[in-house]
């Protein structure tokens, strides 16, 4: 079933903010990066009440809106978690809505961490119950990520031109510096999808991502031990404080009306580049006195993202490896909320 692109009006409010932070070099135009996350498809009459107690956002909105009648359309996608019973994150998701409006019967895609495509398969099902829904991965599609260079045209426009090869171009429902999410027939000519386009490295990819603080996948998220609201989940637009139950809510709530959470996951940057994979998962940060200041979580060359105490990141720190000390900067991203890391 295919869909349309999002409206230019709407992605064009990305452009400027998103091509001033992004620094990935090419020849200026829009850079494709295909992104190796899995697609998994949620259908039937009961689709969106079925994974509106399992996830953090509200899903009710990809089929009934989040406005009066006669409001702007409905979403096309939202971020959320799947959380444990202890509040902890399983699972990093996108969603996607295929159905054009509330009359159809809804149609959801899912993108995941591609490691775990089995277990959230699992984890959906052992909800089910009788709930009128099926579940199937999407082999026969691709997912890409899009960030636009300077001289980067009308990209939503074009995507529209080309329907037959394209599904879905979204902006990214985390923060408009990740640009958009297209979602294509396995084997689609990108070139003829948005024309003066080029794909570009995944290692660059992950750079802006980390550079941006922007967690994704089970490296950056490891299930069982992340909290949401330290993931900055409330800050990517991943949750709801207002919808009503869900796996998980319980912490999650009290966490966000007391108001107090010491640590976040923050961008780091290292004096220069490390080999991949030297550094051990949950490699611990102190400051200069000794003290610690939070956990490595995953990186690429210099970059990397960490969870840290808020009171420590101003001061000099340093990254334990192996006994070695190797100094280490962390810093606020410009989308973060003004009122965010005070």
């Amino acid at each position: 079933m295919l869909v349309r692109a999002g409206t230019a009006a709407a992605t064009a409010m990305t452009l400027s903010g998103l091509r001033r932070l992004w620094r990935g070099g090419g020849n200026g135009a829009a850079a494709c990066f295909p992104l190796g996350r899995a697609l998994l498809a949620v259908r039937g009459a009961e689709a969106a009440v079925f994974l509106q107690g399992l996830l953090t956002n509200d899903v009710t909105r990809l089929v009934a809106g989040d406005g009066p009648p006669g409001a702007a359309g409905l979403p096309r996608a939202l971020y959320a978690h799947a959380l444990n019973v202890q509040g902890r994150c399983l699972y990093d998701l996108i969603l996607y809505r295929l159905h054009e409006n509330p009359e159809e019967e809804p149609h959801i895609l899912l993108e995941c961490d591609s490691g775990v495509l089995d277990a959230i398969q699992k984890h959906l099902k052992l909800y089910k119950i009788r709930r009128k829904v099926n579940i199937t991965p999407c082999l026969d599609l691709s997912l890409w990520a899009i960030i636009p260079g300077e001289r980067a045209g009308d990209v939503a426009g074009s995507l529209t031109q080309r329907a037959d090869q394209g599904l879905i171009l979204t902006p990214d429902p985390r923060t408009e510096v990740m640009g958009w999410r297209l979602i294509t027939k396995k084997g689609a000519n990108l070139s003829e999808v948005i024309p003066g386009s080029h794909i570009g490295n995944i290692e660059d990819y992950h750079r802006h991502r980390y550079k941006q603080g922007i967690p994704e996948g089970v490296k950056d998220l490891p299930p069982g031990v992340a909290l949401p609201l330290e993931s900055n989940l409330a800050y990517m637009n991943g949750i709801s404080f207002t919808k009503g139950c869900y796996i998980g809510q319980e912490l999650t709530a009290r966490t966000h009306h007391m108001g107090v959470i010491r640590k976040r996951l923050l961008p780091v940057q290292l004096p220069a580049p490390i080999p991949r994979d030297s550094v051990p998962e949950g490699a611990e940060i102190l400051t200069e006195s000794g003290k610690s200041a939070g956990k490595f979580r995953a990186g690429g060359g210099e970059l990397g993202i960490a969870l840290l105490r808020l009171a420590n990141i101003n001061e000099p720190l340093c990254l334990n490896i192996a006994g070695d000390k190797v100094k280490l900067t962390a810093s606020i991203p410009e989308w973060w909320p003004k009122s965010a890391g005070k």
